[in-house]
């Protein structure tokens, strides 16, 4: 009889089959398997199924994307579809230097390998440059003087490897060191009648429009996060003759660990145009750029991600998906991207791509980085699409809590602040959260609060959301998109702002708004943008005094309460309370739950938040009726009519 069960897995119930399985052998019907030596055996083949039945799920498991564990299957698998994983990516730095010299040499040149020494928490790290760079020397007399600005140093240590080529072997040119930044990697092939290096080759991602004279060299992880070099086989590529000599330079690096270093030492090798060594004497190097953008290697679960996605992009950017896949991969320092096709845009920008990134280690991309994304992207963009990056739009989530707690249960209010904070502070860094499209969800947010400790009895929380508007202190014309359709209060106070100055206005001044009415008196969904002054009492009757709200400016701008958009006329900001050229605007949206939209990048931000420990004398038994509740340690779930943001 053979076994009809072949998905136990499990040593008890694969021993359970088999005995089932004997027994139904007319010789074993009444034998006693517990009792006799035939239990042992028994076992054993039980165990040796169980193992086998293990070995072969794992190694199933190992032969798709998805299901792989160990990265050197993951790697391969994503070899077979084209995929290169990022290597660990070196943190640069931009530094000057300069020095004077009486030597008659008319250059300077700094050698490829170790520049300087740059420290940051309390570690050194080494910094080079994987090329050779000359300067000119400028005499002035009997004295030269040579600058060398601006140049971009890697972290980490600069080493050479070499093969000779041996067409009778079965060859693999592996470089020996984990940890090598790609992007460093120099190749240079010297054939026999070849001087110096010989030619360099070039690096390539596909075999397109490559011919058999193609100086070409691909490049694949192996082992060990190590690297192999794939050349030409002389119909794709050149193929290399018999005993020529590759010689291969790239840098091994720290990864992020080296992001930070803002001050270094000289430790360069200088060389006169004779290839001997020059002083340029004390030498002192200023910083232009502390180093930054260092990474590590992509991890398994972006590999997993982004291998079939690039795939499927064909190396072609077309769809969203494609941008976003593309850009990710050259640029690795990208954390999020949005892409907004022109059509999309309000009002509609045909032919364009809107491209929003927000690097890991930072809050803009520089110009320099901008140009050198869109120079490599139009390898894969299509004819006639202009692609343009914008700076990082950040919208801002903030909640307004009353939190009540059980006071007969607590020993200290503070404590008990510090462990919501964390919860919150843990939240705020959840998938949720960080990256365009992400999206705060007001009901988990409750329940965090009050799943904190056992002796929270409730919370009243309220949000409200925020964007930094940067000032030109010029006339200038300013547009806000929120994303989200605003909460509308009839009487306004909507809208609010942290303090600023105008031109002739001497008071700081916020903004504030007055939603517009139809001839009968229903919201139109606009209103009037107004910039005003804080209260002030005017006298009124007997001894109750009247607060006023002068106005600066009546009609400032306007706001849509559908679209969650604020558009400010041509003002002249000439100052703001806060530092940094930042007016804070915040608005109350109509619903609590908070999307990213297009280009904004959502942060749950707990440390403008307000959280407000009340105490619950019902809970704690200090009253039963709710009256002392009710008139003492009541708490609106509506937002007041402050006029400032505070």
């Amino acid at each position: 009889m053979p076994f009809t069960k072949f998905t136990n897995l499990d040593f008890d119930q694969i021993k359970t089959s088999i005995k089932d399985y004997l027994r139904a052998n007319s010789t074993f019907t009444d034998f006693d398997f517990e009792g006799s030596n035939f239990s042992v055996l028994i076992d054993t083949l039980a165990y040796n199924t169980y193992i086998t039945a293990f070995n072969s799920n794992m190694i199933v498991n190992e032969s798709f994307l998805d299901s792989a564990t160990l990265r050197e299957n993951v790697v391969s698998l994503a070899r077979n579809i084209g995929y290169v994983p990022r290597s660990r990516t070196s943190s640069k730095a931009i530094i000057s230097f300069s020095g004077s010299t009486k030597s008659d040499t008319p250059t300077v040149t700094l050698k490829a390998g170790l520049v300087c020494v740059g420290s940051a928490d309390n570690t050194s790290y080494t910094f080079s440059v994987p090329e050779n760079i000359t300067r000119p020397v400028v005499k002035n007399g009997n004295v030269g003087t040579v600058g060398f600005t601006s140049i971009t140093v890697y972290q980490g240590t600069f080493l050479t490897k070499q093969f000779v080529v041996d067409g009778s072997l079965d060859q693999r040119f592996v470089l020996d060191n984990p940890n090598i930044d790609t992007s460093t990697i120099s190749v240079y092939v010297k054939g026999i009648n070849d001087s110096g290096l010989g030619s360099e080759y070039s690096l390539v991602e596909n075999i397109l429009n490559i011919d058999s004279a193609s100086e070409i060299y691909l490049i694949q992880e192996v082992q060990d996060e190590k690297y192999e070099l794939l050349f030409g086989d002389g119909r794709f590529g050149k193929k290399l003759e018999n005993n020529a000599v590759i010689t291969v330079n790239y840098i091994v690096t720290n990864g992020k660990e080296g992001n930070g270093c803002s001050n270094f030492s000289f430790q360069g090798n200088l060389r006169s145009s004779s290839d001997n060594p020059i002083s340029l004497g004390t030498v002192t190097v200023t910083t232009n750029q502390s180093s930054q953008n260092g990474a590590e290697i992509e991890d398994l679960n972006s590999i997993k991600y982004f291998a079939p996605r690039i795939y499927s992009a064909q190396y072609r950017a077309v769809t969203a998906r494609d941008y976003e896949v593309i850009i990710k991969k050259i640029y690795p320092d990208t954390e999020s991207v949005a892409i907004i096709g022109g059509e999309e845009l309000d009002p509609p920008e045909y032919g364009n791509v809107v491209i929003s990134i927000k690097p890991k280690n930072g809050t803009y991309v520089s110009d320099f980085n901008k140009e050198l994304i869109k120079n490599k992207l139009k390898q894969y963009s299509i004819s006639g699409i202009n692609q343009k990056i914008i700076d990082l739009k950040i919208l801002y989530v903030e909640i307004d809590s009353s939190i009540y707690y059980n006071s007969s249960q607590v020993s200290s209010v503070n404590s008990l602040t510090t462990k919501i904070s964390n919860s919150l502070e843990k939240y705020s860094n959840s998938l949720d959260f960080n990256k365009f499209g992400g999206r705060f969800k007001y009901s988990k947010v409750l329940q965090i609060i009050d799943n904190t400790d056992n002796v929270i009895t409730s919370n009243i929380t309220k949000v409200r959301i925020r964007r930094d508007l940067k000032v030109t202190r010029q006339p200038t014309q300013y547009e806000l998109c929120f994303g989200n359709k605003f909460h509308i209060n009839p009487e306004g106070y909507n809208i609010r702002s942290t303090g600023f100055k105008i031109s002739d206005e001497p008071d700081t001044v916020y903004l504030t708004d007055t939603p517009s009415k139809d001839s009968n008196g229903n919201l139109t969904g606009t209103g009037i943008i107004s910039i005003v002054k804080p209260y002030m009492a005017i006298s009124g009757v007997g001894t109750t005094s009247i607060m006023k709200t002068p106005i600066a400016i009546k009609s400032a701008g306007t706001v849509d309460y559908i679209k969650g958009e604020i558009k400010l006329g041509t003002i002249n900001i000439t100052s703001t309370s806060l530092s940094n050229d930042i007016i804070e605007i915040q608005a109350f949206p109509e619903s609590n739950d908070v999307i990213g939209l297009k280009d904004l990048y959502l942060v749950f931000n707990i440390e403008k938040s307000s959280i407000n420990m009340v105490r619950d004398v019902i809970s704690s038994g200090d009253e039963i009726s709710g009256t002392v509740f009710s008139r003492d340690f009541y708490t609106s779930s509506y937002q007041n009519d402050k006029l400032i943001r505070v």
